[in-house]
């Protein structure tokens, strides 16, 4: 009996994106009867910030780039609409699958919604229950709309149970967790990145600040940069691009032990993270990659949709408040003891699977 050959339309924007998109593409090529299509909308569009992402997981080029690059959230998931309605209406695919949380995921979202194509959104269910972030509001409109819904953790399915959500939900683990765990050894053969920073493992804290709640508010950022210099410990921050741009505002003194370099691909991230006394962080994404890891790591935010690695002591939250900051950077931190909250690393074969028997 011939198979049915099914088209999924796989849409990506930021480096989170290509992270999680990446062991699902290489899923997607061990079933026959399915057709990749990848559309990258440009919401992420330099070289540190993407290129090297799709080199380095092994991603292949995108079918298309929307090329929509940075504006306003209004803006941006507008204009992703825009161009991505043709693509898809020349494509006609059987499924699109958005991930994360992202502007491109909602426009993603939306954009199938209105042409009535069924929609997979993988890491559902995620909240933070704050919804003056933008990534809440994305999270939630995709999932409301979705038809499949992957979710991480067990948390996360009942978080969907909450809204009333419970057709098309299935906890499936993290994706990322597939991500750390085929390419850790990878990333600690080939990085080179300690030796180029000149640092050795457990001599450094690794800060890394992209949210807006973080950046756009100069104080929040300020509080944050002067926190860490006031450690005097060795400071490894790779500056993502529009956090560059307002510390320039800020014209701080220069600090001897923060160390400013550029946005590191996804290999010299992990080895970095894995190598860190502490990390740093605003990112959901770092904050579970310094679970899997075995890292404390302080958040800079006042709550996380990542609770489980909260509730063991692997992680912190601290907002910008300097004195708990500091507080947290001089603690002692002892091992505690690993959960498998998020999987056993082959979610994608798992998405597949479900997606492969239900798509008719």
């Amino acid at each position: 009996m011939k198979l049915k050959m099914i088209k999924i339309l796989s849409i990506v924007g930021t480096r989170p994106n290509f992270v999680k998109i990446a062991p699902l593409l290489k899923e997607i090529k061990k079933h026959r009867n399915l057709e990749s299509v990848l559309v990258h909308t440009g919401q992420h569009y330099d070289f540190g910030m993407s290129e090297s992402f799709f080199e380095e997981l092994s991603i292949p080029k995108p079918n298309y780039n929307l090329g929509v690059g940075s504006g306003s959230h209004a803006w941006q998931t507008a204009e992703i609409m825009k161009k991505l309605e043709q693509v898809v209406l020349a494509e006609n695919p059987d499924l699109i699958i958005v991930v994360g949380d992202v502007n491109s995921t909602l426009a993603g979202a939306l954009t199938a919604a209105k042409l009535y194509i069924p929609i997979a959104h993988v890491e559902a269910g995620l909240r933070s229950f704050n919804r003056s972030m933008p990534e809440e509001t994305n999270r939630i409109l995709t999932d409301h709309i979705s038809d499949f819904l992957f979710c991480p953790t067990k948390i996360s399915v009942e978080n969907l149970k909450k809204e009333g959500i419970t057709k098309g939900v299935y906890n499936v683990g993290d994706i990322m967790y597939d991500a750390l765990l085929s390419n850790i050894k990878i990333a600690e053969k080939k990085s080179k990145i300690l030796e180029k920073l000149e640092i050795k493992k457990g001599e450094y804290l690794l800060l890394t600040v992209h949210r807006s709640s973080n950046t756009d508010n100069l104080n929040n950022l300020q509080k944050i940069i002067e926190a860490v210099a006031e450690s005097n410990e060795r400071i490894i921050f790779p500056v993502h691009p529009r956090t560059k741009k307002q510390i320039e505002k800020l014209q701080l003194k220069h600090w001897e032990n923060i160390k400013y370099i550029e946005p590191v691909g996804y290999l010299d991230m992990i080895v970095l993270e894995k190598n860190a006394k502490k990390i740093l962080t605003d990112s959901g994404g770092v904050q579970k990659e310094s679970y899997w890891l075995g890292v404390p790591c302080i958040t800079l935010r006042e709550e996380t949709e990542l609770v489980e690695t909260v509730n063991f002591g692997w992680n912190v939250l601290v907002g910008t408040d300097k004195n708990k900051i500091l507080k947290e950077i001089k603690k002692v931190n002892f091992t505690k003891k690993h959960y498998d909250y998020f999987g056993n690393g082959k979610t994608a074969d798992k998405i597949l699977r479900i997606l492969v028997s239900k798509i008719k």
